[in-house]
């Protein structure tokens, strides 16, 4: 047995078509009843049928009919109640779906009537952050994707939705963003979640939303929160319905989709990304949290707000989880605003697993590479102070030692590897101490990338055609065994301890590579950054 997806009455399956054809008045099941017998429904369903003028003529007289007693009163056994939207397993539905169908123009029927009074219980449980999501594209802070000229937001407003990927930090408004799309673009949404979501489910719902789109014309949006936790073979799944335009996926994802997101599908969907809040964006979202909670305490000001603004780092809803906890601790007695900034909990500076783990150690070993030891020693901080792993940091110190001081001071490689060898034998949170050290002398010691630029030169030179499989010289070659030595091997060799200085007239490279130089004679670059260049007055 299978709802209609025109008049939502259970027919069976094999009959939906049928039932269809007949104006969805044939091939009814009566819940009361085992056996299936024609039925003559007296219903709206025919009102489908009509032009879009016929129904709008129709419309006062059905919410006339809706606000009668007999329109509210609960449905009676023999009666079939317009099923709601439902999802399936593993998806979500915000209490936005609650303002959405309260001011709706369509008449509530009875079963949505209990619907919306049990997810408004569910709305005043609702974290500050959740019950403080934006409910249009004018309220989101900080986003011009979004803006009155906006590119997203032209797109929505044109009905020219198309698949994309949203990449922002945790707390920027991927979710609120995607659904906000949804309801202005007036599709029908189903919210996934690849925690939670199998490939079975996603199937079933391009099924669904392929009936939806065959019979009634509604597009189907599929929210997909956190796609970066898919796996390659499931996030194929999506790339014939986005293809054929049967869905349109929005994923989000606090992950570089470069790296997360199958090729294949992101070629399919535009990436928009998501800025990380200013701290004037954030501080706008406090105080309309204030004002929607008719919260008055003075301890609350603005300064207190711009504290919590430039705690939250950008993620809004660390900001309105960190205001919910200072409301409630404002209400005891005797309390301050400086043991209240003293209770609230500190987050981390990011995420050891995200983006924020490459771009800190990147900033680290750049200020080593630019001799800012304060630099250097800030970015060790906040890894340290996020738990990042000390033999981690202590590996890229090694990298630094060969890569950037190199020949300029040989004795930088073996302080770092006794740095990295100190950080396994006494760990955190002494060793913080051994990579401070090595840090700062790897800052302050001069630079040379000679041996880095050679490498570098010869490896591009194994680019070009008929230079990788050049042969050995004969000379240079081992005979470890008769026959090599009757054929040559080795014999013109000059053995170099055996000469004044060790100096010899021998060719090491191949004939075809005779004169290349590889291994340049400065230490560092020719550049000049033109910032470091006086004023001609100056002169």
């Amino acid at each position: 047995m299978v709802d209609c997806p025109i008049c939502g009455k259970p027919v069976k399956e094999k009959d939906i078509n049928d039932h269809i054809d007949s104006g969805c008045e044939t091939f009814i099941i009566d819940l009361n009843e085992t056996t299936q017998k024609p039925t003559n429904v007296s219903s709206n369903v025919s009102s489908f049928f009509q032009a879009p003028a016929s129904r709008r003529a129709t419309s006062s007289s059905v919410k006339n009919a809706a606000s009668s007693p007999s329109a509210l009163a609960p449905p009676t056994p023999t009666q079939h109640v317009e099923p709601t939207n439902t999802l399936s397993t593993g998806t979500k539905r915000s209490y936005d779906d609650v303002i959405n169908a309260t001011t709706s123009r369509e008449p509530p029927s009875p079963s949505l009537l209990h619907k919306r009074t049990k997810l408004s219980t569910l709305q005043k449980v609702a974290p500050l952050a959740e019950r403080m999501r934006p409910r249009t594209l004018d309220e989101v802070c900080g986003q011009e994707l979004v803006g009155p000229s906006g590119v997203l937001r032209g797109l929505v407003e044109a009905d020219r939705v198309p698949s994309m990927v949203l990449w922002g930090d945790p707390g920027t408004g991927k979710t609120t963003i995607a659904r906000l799309i949804a309801n202005t673009a007036g599709s029908r949404f189903v919210e996934i979640n690849s925690t939670s979501s199998g490939v079975g489910e996603v199937k079933k719902l391009f099924s669904d939303a392929r009936t939806e789109l065959t019979l009634t014309g509604r597009k189907t949006i599929i929210f997909c929160d956190e796609i970066h936790r898919f796996s390659k073979s499931q996030q194929d799944v999506f790339l014939g319905p986005v293809e054929a335009g049967q869905i349109t996926l929005i994923g989000a994802t606090t992950e570089n989709p470069s790296f997360k997101v199958v090729n294949a599908l992101l070629s399919r969907c535009r990436t928009f990304t998501l800025n990380k809040l200013a701290d004037a964006d954030l501080t706008t979202i406090l105080r309309r949290a204030l004002e929607a909670e008719n919260c008055t305490s003075p301890l609350l000001d603005d300064e207190m707000l711009q504290y919590l603004a430039a705690f939250a780092d950008g993620d809004a809803r660390t900001a309105l989880n960190l205001l919910e906890l200072a409301m409630d601790l404002s209400t005891r007695p005797a309390i301050t605003s400086s043991q209240i900034k003293k209770s609230l909990t500190q987050t981390l500076v990011y995420d050891r697993a995200g983006d924020q783990h490459y771009d800190t150690i990147s900033a680290f070993h750049k200020s080593i590479r630019g001799s800012d030891p304060d630099a250097a020693l800030y970015y060790l901080a906040r890894m340290l102070q996020s738990g990042e792993d000390p033999l981690y940091i202590a590996r890229r110190l090694i990298v630094v030692a060969s890569e950037d001081v190199g020949l300029a001071d040989n004795t930088l490689l073996p302080l770092a590897t006794a740095a990295y060898s100190a950080c396994e034998k006494i760990g955190m949170p002494e060793c913080r101490i051994n990579l401070a050290h090595a840090a700062v002398a790897l800052s302050l010691a001069p630079k040379s990338t000679r041996a880095y630029r050679g490498l570098s030169n010869a490896l591009a030179a194994l680019q070009e055609p008929g230079i990788a499989g050049l042969p050995v010289p004969v000379h240079l070659r081992g005979a470890p065994t008769r026959l090599m030595k009757e054929m040559g091997f080795g014999r013109e060799y000059k053995y170099n301890p055996d000469f004044v200085d060790g100096r010899v007239a021998q060719e090491y490279l191949p004939e075809k590579m005779k004169g290349r130089v590889f291994l340049e004679e400065r230490d560092l670059g020719t550049k000049i950054d033109d910032e470091l260049v006086p004023d001609v007055g100056e002169w």
